[in-house]
């Protein structure tokens, strides 16, 4: 499936808009992570713990939001955003949306 930050996709024609799908997760971190994280973070440097927790909240929340315009019969989502917000201390959301489109030159 298609997607992409933009409005519209080069050398295709969206025929229909099939409204805005979206994905998303919370994700707590851990202990052990928190750990390695504090001696990483007197140190310098990349905080790997938290980079990998990050990407794998992106990548299951894109996950769900393709799932859910697949659902539709859509072709790609367009205007692909993402946003995260705080739910609880040690919690947050990351949240993916964006349009499910159809085109004109694609069956199914």
């Amino acid at each position: 499936m298609i997607t992409t930050t933009t409005g519209t996709v080069a050398g295709r024609t969206i025929t229909e808009s099939l409204g805005v799908v979206r994905g998303t997760t919370v994700r707590a971190r851990h202990v052990g992570r928190d750990i390695m994280a504090a001696i990483r973070m007197l140190v310098g440097g990349e905080v790997e713990e938290y980079t990998k927790l990050v990407a794998e909240a992106r990548e299951q929340s894109m996950d769900r939001m393709t799932a859910e315009a697949r659902s539709l019969g859509a072709h790609a989502v367009v205007g692909v955003r993402f946003g995260t917000s705080m739910v609880a201390q040690g919690a947050a959301e990351l949240l993916v949306y964006g349009t499910a489109v159809r085109f004109a030159d694609q069956e199914g």
